[in-house]
């Protein structure tokens, strides 16, 4: 942790090897975060660069723990809230959520290395029906479900009430339900052909 911590000083002092690495070394996380909001590759990758430049100029501001073992745990919830943001933003200048784009396959295995085979494969199934939802549920169960924000938290994000948002999660997850099960039900059906 000694050496995340000289590089961090190394991104603030603006060494750009020290950014470079750092930018590789947490690229995948980013992908994987922007992607849940942002599901066309190309923009997904201009929200993650943006979140960066922020992540940067503003990581003088960033408090990492006196226990060395947490700061990479808070680093990645701070670096989070940044990319979360920046990709609502992007959506608010759309004033829309963009249409599903696909992904190259080959991006899968860019996005998280640390998964093994059946955890990509699982993560990949649950993102493609997540991405089928209307773009307001979608981005209230990603806020709430997979980043863990409240209902007044993601009010005061997308500008909407509390009850709104607790009802869109609610008619997020039983859409969700019901796409599983018949996806289960095709899976069963094919089995026993």
């Amino acid at each position: 942790m000694e050496s995340l911590h000289i590089l961090i000083k190394g991104c603030i002092a603006r060494d750009h090897k020290c950014q470079r690495a750092f930018y590789e070394n947490y690229y995948g996380f980013a992908l994987k975060t922007v992607f849940r909001y942002i599901y066309k590759y190309d923009k997904a990758t201009d929200v993650v660069n943006d979140s960066f430049v922020k992540i940067f100029n503003s990581l003088e501001k960033f408090q990492p723990s006196k226990e060395k073992s947490d700061t990479e745990k808070i680093l990645m919830g701070w670096m989070k809230r940044i990319l979360i943001n920046t990709a609502i933003d992007e959506l608010r200048k759309q004033q829309t959520l963009p249409e599903i784009g696909e992904l190259p396959e080959y991006i899968w295995e860019e996005i998280d290395r640390s998964q093994n085979a059946d955890q990509k494969v699982l993560y990949k199934e649950l993102i493609c029906e997540i991405k089928r939802l209307p773009p307001s549920y979608r981005t209230v169960f990603n806020l709430f479900v997979i980043d863990g924000f409240s209902h007044n938290e993601i009010a005061g994000i997308l500008g909407i009430s509390d009850g709104t948002s607790k009802s869109a999660l609610a008619k997020a997850k039983a859409q969700l339900k019901k796409f599983l099960e018949n996806r289960f039900l095709e899976r069963s059906y094919a089995l026993h052909k």
